[in-house]
């Protein structure tokens, strides 16, 4: 079988922050259309990874390629990289006063110059998919926490990005909240979106995931499909960290 193309190359990443080095030397592809759960204790290096991919982080050694290129250094680079990979955050970063229609229109209007009837049929379509329609003039406020993550997932799609990063979309909802969310992220990993995320959501990990990458004190310590990596892990960390996800 082809391999299909690499959408995220890690080459040799390391970061430190201070005298903490938080990614030690990380080589690792993704390919188009993958989805891979990134687990981990907290202080593994999870998150920094995200945020290295799209500059929100800067490394301190080794190359980082988005769709077979580095992008460069300048803001109108980075700002065109940024367009091709989306960001679903822990917070969901909606803004206050608009309303949900909004917040979904305002990066297309802005950066892909659509037309205001463009923008919203575009919103509409797309809060319809995430199951908000009816919410469209509402304002955040008035939302409960899944459906201000849903909002923000819509926003993120709005921009049409081949590539979307979930840094922990479900650990600020209370339990009852978190599986609307999951829903959508399903949803996607089923359309072939190329998505990365990391999660302790290990129902989710196991159901979904192509690849489920374990990290531990800022290195990769296991990278396989779910069934093996569940059943059969090699790693005595990683069996510690999903015997604490079991019991937690």
């Amino acid at each position: 079988m082809t391999e299909k193309p690499k959408s995220i190359e890690f080459q040799g990443v390391s970061k430190r922050f201070g005298d903490n080095p938080v990614l030690k030397n990380i080589s690792i592809d993704f390919h188009q259309g993958e989805v891979v759960v990134i687990c981990g204790p907290s202080g593994s290096g999870k998150s920094t990874l995200l945020r290295t991919i799209t500059r929100l982080e800067t490394i301190d050694a080794g190359r980082i390629l988005v769709e077979g290129r580095e992008p460069g250094h300048s803001a109108r680079e980075v700002n065109a990289m940024r367009q091709r990979v989306g960001f679903v955050f822990q917070s969901f970063n909606l803004f206050p006063h608009l309303t949900v229609m909004d917040n979904v229109c305002l990066a297309p209007r802005q950066l892909l110059k659509l037309s205001d009837k463009e923008a919203r049929e575009r919103a509409m379509a797309l809060l319809t998919r995430v199951g908000l329609a009816s919410k469209a003039d509402a304002s955040p406020n008035q939302l409960s926490g899944g459906q201000q993550q849903r909002v923000a997932i819509a926003r993120t799609l709005a921009m049409q990005p081949p590539i979307i990063l979930f840094d922990e979309p479900t650990s600020a909802l209370d339990p009852e909240m978190v599986g609307e969310v999951l829903a959508v992220m399903r949803q996607l990993a089923g359309e072939g979106m190329t998505m990365l995320c990391v999660t302790h959501e290990m129902g989710f990990a196991r159901e979904v995931a192509d690849r489920i990458v374990f990290m531990a004190d800022g290195q990769i310590i296991e990278d396989a499909p779910p069934e093996p990596f569940f059943t059969a892990t090699r790693s005595p960390r990683a069996k510690a960290f999903l015997s604490e996800v079991r019991h937690a």
